[in-house]
């Protein structure tokens, strides 16, 4: 009687559910490197290193735990390069009797597991990924009995349901459900910004970054430096200089994007979160017993935890609800294509090109650069939305589809039409200016409304509140809007339009290929 295990790259966790009251002499884990989902979009070479040094890493835990573990490497002669194909080939080999796995995250694979029975002949247990604070029958019963589901008010149910920052009346901490107003600020100049905890690639890792090299060379991104955490021990080091360090100051600051500061206050825990190296709630845990030890203010500390226990959560709950429908939203018909400079960072608009040359270096942006600057400039200029979240699906290194695409789809292209999101995330230039320094090194002037040296961001915006006038002229978080554009007369509204239309004119559009192979 033998027990397939299959784990996947974003199940690293000890805790996981398919490990659990397993008698380990009668068991396989399996772990795989594959192709088809090392390439299935062309993920960012530092996020393909990161998950296999992982994996590896993970594998040794699991052996010096006493597990059985067949582990498959990318460049094994007998590698299938499909998680199927390698699942139906251990099964064999092993003579398993039965299957045990954890949902994936992600409807295709999702899908795949689904298949892993009928194909190998013996049964196949799909567990709930409970890692996961709110399961997703849950999520369905609380959006069951509401008419809009907005983040705010499962984020309080899910702050009653975990007991954080909770009183014993069942009241929020410091008598409001959140304290986005103290979280606004543009830190001042010369301010000693912390670097995040940084790990020295082990005998482990550098095999895989020559791997890596040497199979993904064409992939976007630079490979090295590498110091991500790749073990539990390394991430929970990572956490605890988080909390210690940067979040004090996470909350006022966590708007802001500063030139040459890759990371801020950012705690950059999210890949660590979404592999399974940390538990949603125990990254919560520490943050609220860092606000009860007086370590850190209550801004800070319910910041955080509202975009791991609100946004994460209620993400996830959206995209199951919504697949595989989901991807394929468009509801104000964005067709133009993605620009080329989004791969390749060659634009003299400087929020844009400081954002994606960080993303190209490092795999990461923070939220705000993510949702002000390229997915506005995004949704501004009409690309199309699929082509963002694929590009945003290849380039960060915490970008599982689960929460990538209904965040990029939903929130930040309002292509789902309200379903996410009350109201489209646009600004204009001012408010970049207003969060960063980037206004003041850029080729345009942000002060300039129209004509050939203003923002783009300035036309772009009146621009489109002029196409959906229609959609979005009603909504009343938009009302001062459309008071302010009716205003305008008619010279202005055409000059704003017109400064709008020849810019987008200069948009070349990035070559086939770079997103998914054809």
């Amino acid at each position: 009687m033998t027990m397939l295990i299959p784990v996947l790259g974003d199940q690293l966790s000890p805790s996981l559910a398919s490990l659990q009251h397993v008698d380990r002499s009668k068991a396989v884990v399996l772990l795989m490197e594959v192709w088809d989902e090392a390439t299935y979009v062309r993920h960012h070479k530092k996020k393909i290193a990161f998950i296999f040094s992982a994996m590896r890493h993970f594998a040794e835990k699991l052996r010096s735990g006493g597990w059985s573990v067949d582990y498959v490497a990318l460049d094994d002669p007998e590698n299938t390069q499909s998680f199927t194909g390698e699942v139906e080939r251990a099964a064999r080999k092993y003579r398993a009797t039965s299957i045990r796995t954890v949902a994936g995250a992600e409807y295709r694979f999702f899908q795949a597991q689904k298949t892993w029975s009928d194909n190998v002949g013996i049964p196949c247990d799909v567990l709930g990924d409970d890692r996961f604070i709110c399961s997703l029958e849950d999520f369905k019963q609380w959006a069951k009995s509401r008419k809009t589901l907005r983040m705010e008010y499962f984020y309080r149910d899910m702050r009653q349901k975990t007991g954080l920052l909770m009183n014993p009346d069942d009241t929020p901490v410091g008598g409001q459900w959140n304290f986005d107003h103290d979280n606004r600020e543009k830190p001042p100049s010369g301010l000693n910004y912390p670097s995040p905890e940084r790990f020295e690639p082990d005998a482990v890792t550098k095999n895989v970054l020559n791997l890596v090299k040497e199979r993904f060379g064409d992939h976007f991104g630079d490979l090295e430096p590498f110091t991500l955490p790749v073990t539990r021990q390394q991430a929970l080091k990572a956490l605890e200089a988080f909390i210690d360090i940067s979040l004090p100051d996470f909350g006022r600051f966590q708007d802001a994007m500063m030139t040459g500061q890759d990371y801020l206050y950012h705690s950059s825990l999210s890949l660590c979160i979404n592999t399974g190296l940390l538990t949603p709630l125990e990254v919560c845990e520490a943050a609220a017993t860092a606000y009860e030890n007086g370590d850190a203010p209550i801004n800070s500390v319910e910041g955080f935890i509202r975009q791991i226990i609100g946004w994460r959560e209620y993400m996830r709950g959206m995209y199951w609800r919504d697949m595989p429908q989901f991807a394929s939203r468009n509801a104000l018909a964005a067709e133009r294509p993605l620009p080329d400079f989004f791969w390749t960072g060659k634009t003299e608009m400087n929020c844009l090109a400081q954002s994606i040359d960080q993303t190209k270096r490092e795999a990461y942006a923070h939220h705000i650069q993510r949702l002000m600057v390229l997915g506005n400039f995004a949704l501004l200029a009409g690309i199309n939305p699929q082509e963002i979240s694929d590009w945003f699906l290849v380039v960060y290194f915490d970008a599982f589809e689960w929460v990538e695409l209904p965040n990029v789809i939903g929130m930040s292209q309002f292509a789902d039409g309200g379903k996410t999101a009350s109201k489209p995330y646009v600004g204009s230039g001012a408010y970049i200016n207003r969060m960063s320094d980037y206004c003041g090194k850029c080729h345009f002037d942000v002060k300039q409304k129209t004509g050939v040296k203003a923002c783009p961001f300035n036309a772009l915006y009146w621009d489109f509140l002029a196409r959906h006038e229609t959609r979005f002229s009603k909504n009343m978080r938009m009302k001062n809007m459309y008071a302010t554009w009716s205003r305008f007369n008619e010279d202005k509204r055409h000059n704003y339009r017109a400064s709008a239309a020849a810019f987008l004119e200069t948009l070349m559009p990035a070559s086939p290929g770079w997103a998914r192979k054809s």
